[in-house]
């Protein structure tokens, strides 16, 4: 299966179950942790669970000149022998920006929940819920697609944030106005 394969399979497959509830921050970088669940294709009947969180550095609404999204730690190399810049072009021919320099990922579980995807998601969401954890997304995707389920997941973010962003800026540009 080729890029173009696999990015069409995450598109149709990958829900998001729950969101981070506070937007992106508009002038720091923020963290998006995420539990990433996914049907084996080893274990059969069983759950491939990553937890992770990426690190959305500065997001930039106006993007600058040079160098657009770098992709860190989302494995892209070792899995589909493109790098980083290989994947921001085939996003980009896709018409798909994401408007910050850096995305850096840093899965720090991998395991197997032994139970199907339904019980899986029951079990994470309640979780979730009983931790009152209202900053970790909750993804389902492809095995195999994992890396573009959770960019999927981040630009979903991005877009959510975007127009609170774009407040923020033309308040911090008034205040600027008013002390200058």
């Amino acid at each position: 299966m080729d890029l173009e394969e696999k990015w069409e399979r995450a598109v149709k497959e990958t829900e998001i179950l729950k969101y981070r509830l506070r937007n992106l921050l508009t002038f720091e970088s923020t963290e998006l942790p995420y539990i990433s669940l996914a049907e084996s294709s080893i274990n059969l009947g069983d759950t491939v669970v990553r937890q992770g969180k990426v690190a959305v550095h500065r997001p930039l609404i106006v993007l600058p000149r040079g160098p657009f999204a770098h992709f860190e730690g989302f494995e892209f190399e070792e899995n589909y022998q493109v790098n980083s810049e290989d994947v921001r072009r085939f996003l980009l021919m896709r018409g798909i920006s994401f408007p910050s320099l850096k995305y850096k990922n840093e899965t720090y579980n991998i395991s197997v929940y032994e139970g199907n995807l339904e019980k899986a998601i029951g079990f994470f969401s309640d979780q979730l819920e009983r931790k009152e954890d209202t900053h970790s997304g909750l993804i389902v995707g492809p095995e195999d697609t994992w890396q573009f389920s959770i960019l999927i997941y981040v630009a979903a973010m991005v877009a959510r944030s975007a127009s609170s962003d774009i407040e923020q800026i033309i308040e911090k540009l008034r205040r600027k106005r008013r002390k200058g």
